[in-house]
């Protein structure tokens, strides 16, 4: 069974902690236990690029999307939307800087992720969690 939920939040540091309870809940909901590696996985991921949309998401834009879709089998997808076309990288960081390291996290803790682009609305950043993982 595939199960998805999206909603619309404010881009605003606020937004990334109710990103995190509103994914958290859903997944709780569609039966992913607190002790599901998935689940504190997909939590994590959401974190991470919400932030990333709040912090490097294009200045007038008001709002960022968040959906959240579990599988069949147990994994998970997560996409993050935002209307800016400039796709994420990962970026060389040095020891003391502060910044940085949230796509290199991505990268490690997500079976696969990437950009979709949406045209002229923006992009979407994805990232699969893969069940017992």
């Amino acid at each position: 069974m595939l199960r998805r939920n999206s909603f619309r939040l404010p881009r605003h540091p606020a937004s990334v902690g109710l990103a995190r309870r509103r994914v958290r809940d859903h997944l709780a909901d569609w039966g992913h236990r607190p002790g599901d590696p998935a689940l504190a996985d997909a939590v994590l991921l959401v974190s991470e690029l919400a932030t990333n949309v709040v912090r490097h998401g294009p200045l007038l834009e008001r709002e960022f999307e968040v959906a959240v879709t579990a599988l069949a089998d147990g994994s998970c997808l997560i996409e993050v939307s935002d209307e800016g076309r400039t796709e994420p990288r990962l970026r060389l960081v040095r020891e003391g800087e502060e910044t940085g390291r949230g796509l290199h996290l991505v990268e490690h803790v997500a079976a696969a992720w990437g950009v979709w682009s949406r045209g002229s609305h923006g992009k979407t950043v994805w990232a699969l969690v893969i069940a017992n993982a």
